[in-house]
């Protein structure tokens, strides 16, 4: 990769406050190639232009450091992670973190044990199945002290797949992509309803880009009733009001 492409990457680290070492960027690098070489006979994602894969990929799944203390050692849940955002650059770039990448697609998790495999990551999983079906393995419900979600769901859909998997005074983080004051004002209810309670959002433009982005933090305060996330597609068929 020429150092002019690199420089983008370079600056975006810098405005975020994180520094890599040359391993760290050559993993980035090869989870490029990866992601290159796979989508080219299945649906990964329509961002394959390096300069844009950095920004809308790489360092959005980064920002997440904006809103949380991503050197902490903590266990996370990526659910509907795709094609591994923002679950495998927040593993590349914070070692510490404890990754789980939750997908309903096989052949996505295919390619997600390969990349794991090929770049060497540890204390990473990724699993396939539904959110709503994962939860009720042995110390999965409130098992994790932070949940992630890039998935393009109203906000009291993601929170029923969502809080469930944490723990009373961990928080369950979206990356949303507007604001979403009618939104988070129709979810509030049932925010409530499993456990949670609105906190900060983390507002901000991507670097070297116009894009906005919003963190909205929903903190856990008590626990998840049982009968939720109610039974597969229902939360998206029917959300919570």
């Amino acid at each position: 990769m020429d150092k002019y492409r690199m420089q983008v990457f370079y600056d975006g680290l810098a405005e975020l406050g994180i520094t890599l070492s040359d391993e760290q960027v050559n993993q980035f690098i090869k989870y490029y190639e990866l992601l290159i070489e796979w989508n080219s006979f299945m649906n990964l994602t329509a961002i394959t232009e390096f300069d844009e894969v950095v920004i809308k990929h790489f360092l959005d799944s980064l920002s997440l450091c904006k809103a949380v203390d991503c050197t902490e050692k903590r266990k996370v849940i990526d659910i509907g992670t795709g094609a591994g955002f923002p679950g495998i650059p927040l593993k590349i770039a914070f070692p510490n973190l404890e990754i789980t990448l939750l997908d309903s697609l096989g052949k996505r998790v295919k390619f997600l044990n390969e990349v794991i495999m090929q770049l060497g990551l540890t204390d990473i999983e990724a699993v396939h199945s539904r959110a709503e079906d994962y939860v009720k393995e042995a110390g999965k419900r409130e098992g994790y002290d932070l949940c992630v979600s890039r998935a393009v769901a109203n906000l009291a859909t993601l929170s029923e797949y969502c809080l469930p998997y944490v723990t009373c005074g961990g928080c369950f983080i979206s990356y949303k992509s507007e604001k979403i004051v009618e939104e988070a004002k129709n979810a509030d209810r049932a925010i409530k309803l499993l456990g949670g309670e609105i906190g900060e959002q983390t507002e901000f433009t991507l670097p070297h880009s116009d894009i906005y982005r919003n963190l909205f933090q929903i903190k856990k305060v008590k626990t998840t009733p049982k009968k939720y996330p109610r039974k597969a597609g229902l939360p998206s068929k029917e959300p919570l009001s």
